[in-house]
């Protein structure tokens, strides 16, 4: 187990109920450990909803966290997985002046080369979306922001496996008993 702070995705398959957000997120407060990004979604489960939560830890610390993150009544299981055991995703946003569009040249080549594409275009904006790493989005920033860019935002990550979770056959253990 390596005592060396690296990324870890956590995966946490819960009920759907009021405050359990705040209570996760405070066992990661309490232990001084910024959250990098976090999402909530359902999952492949009906009725289980997922937490996709990334920090930067010891797995020995990562350990520990899972088993008190488990403690939650609501929680059904808890995983960690490192960068290389997962597949992984984020998406931004990018509001910019229409008239940039068709004015400047580069930034369509820009668009082009990033493979970004563009979700809505009107007379004083166009919105430009880009799913992929997170160093994809913050160098299609960098370059846009030479352009000058209205507003921003980016997702947190999700992300699966690339091993089978087993997290099916263990509801249904659970349901069957």
């Amino acid at each position: 187990m390596s005592t060396e702070k690296q990324l870890f995705t956590v995966s946490v398959y819960t009920e759907n109920n009021i405050g359990l957000l705040n209570r996760i997120s405070a066992i990661f407060q309490r232990r001084h450990i910024n959250i990098e990004s976090l999402n909530t979604s359902p999952s492949e489960i009906y009725g289980v909803s997922r937490f996709t939560i990334v920090v930067y830890m010891t797995e020995v610390n990562m350990k520990k966290i899972i088993g008190q993150i488990e403690k939650q009544v609501e929680v059904i299981k808890a995983y960690y997985h490192t960068e290389d055991e997962t597949i992984y995703q984020v998406s931004g946003l990018f509001k910019i002046k229409s008239e940039l569009l068709f004015e400047e040249r580069q930034i369509q080549n820009i668009i082009k080369e990033s493979n970004a594409r563009i979700v809505t275009v009107n007379k004083q904006f166009f919105v430009l979306e880009k799913s992929g790493k997170r160093e994809e989005l913050k160098e299609l920033h960098q370059k846009l922001s030479e352009f000058g860019i209205m507003q921003f935002t980016r997702s947190g990550r999700i992300a699966v496996t690339k091993d089978e979770m087993k997290i099916s056959s263990l509801l249904e253990n659970i349901k069957n008993n």
